[in-house]
């Protein structure tokens, strides 16, 4: 168990009234509990919470008047995870796949899984089925990619990351995700924070379905993976953005963090892979 600090202040200028959908709350689910959390808005506007789609996204929606606003969300999240023997973890063949489940098989905005099917099992196709086969997919596209921050931008998908050969923690996680589909694995995008994160910011990572489980992986091995919280689970990263604004808002400022406050309980450790039963 792991007891991590995490937290964000936003700042924007409003130039017109707009209304805000922020997912900034740490994930309620299996994998980790909030012991405590606080959202402040300045100046005081009224908040509503929602829960939006099948996996419980926690989603915050304001209407902010012309000015300045501050958003600052902290929590204080307890990380729980099953011990798991990865060597024996399997791949799930479609017959037996759960409905729910079906769907993270699919193409979606940023993950063309159905334009990289021959371009997968040449790649992986001779691959021993399971854990590891997905690790070998984060591992081609931690080095084929290279981490340039700024490089891409809302509109570009895994085929154009993979045709640039570069880009930031979402598009790695677009393009595992799109092999792992391509290659029969059902997959989905996570957003959280991180751990050790440098520079620190929001993260994206994914998880894959293997022997009727959900595990996180990350491409970037920019954090160890024992230090995620998770915030959302989606198709892509289209259904998890941290702020979705209709309106005129220009952002002037953001400081995300994520403190591990037992590091010696091994959720920061560099070779830690933590992986876990999903509630979904």
């Amino acid at each position: 168990m792991s007891i991590i600090d995490v937290g964000c202040r936003l700042n924007y200028l409003v130039r017109s009234p707009a209304v805000f959908l922020l997912n900034l709350s740490a994930a309620q689910n299996v994998h980790q509990i909030v012991n405590a959390e606080s959202l402040d808005v300045s100046p005081t506007q009224s908040v509503e919470e929602c829960a939006v789609g099948p996996l419980g996204n926690r989603i915050v929606r304001l209407n902010a008047p012309p000015g300045e606003l501050a958003i600052n969300y902290h929590a204080t999240v307890e990380l729980h995870a099953d011990s798991v023997d990865s060597n024996n973890l399997c791949e799930t063949s479609y017959e037996q796949l759960p409905a729910d489940v079906l769907a993270y098989l699919n193409p979606s905005r940023y993950c063309e899984s159905d334009k990289l099917y021959r371009f997968a099992f040449e790649e992986f196709g001779q691959l021993l089925p399971g854990y590891s086969r997905v690790t070998a997919i984060c591992n081609w596209t931690f080095k084929q990619l290279t981490y340039t921050p700024g490089s891409t931008g809302p509109t570009t998908t895994a085929c154009d990351v993979l045709l640039q050969r570069t880009g930031v923690c979402r598009d790695y996680a677009h393009v595992a995700i799109s092999l792992c589909r391509a290659m029969g694995i059902p997959a989905r995008y996570v957003s959280g924070y991180a751990v050790n994160l440098q520079p620190p910011d929001f993260h994206g990572f994914f998880e894959a379905y293997l022997d009727k489980r959900w595990f996180l992986f990350d491409a970037t091995r920019l954090a160890p993976v024992g230090g995620f919280v998770r915030i959302g689970t989606g198709r892509d990263a289209a259904d998890v953005a941290f702020a979705t604004i209709r309106g005129d808002a220009q952002s002037t400022g953001i400081d995300v963090w994520a403190i591990d406050t037992n590091p010696d309980g091994g959720a920061s450790g560099p070779d830690n892979v933590r992986t876990g039963v999903s509630s979904a």
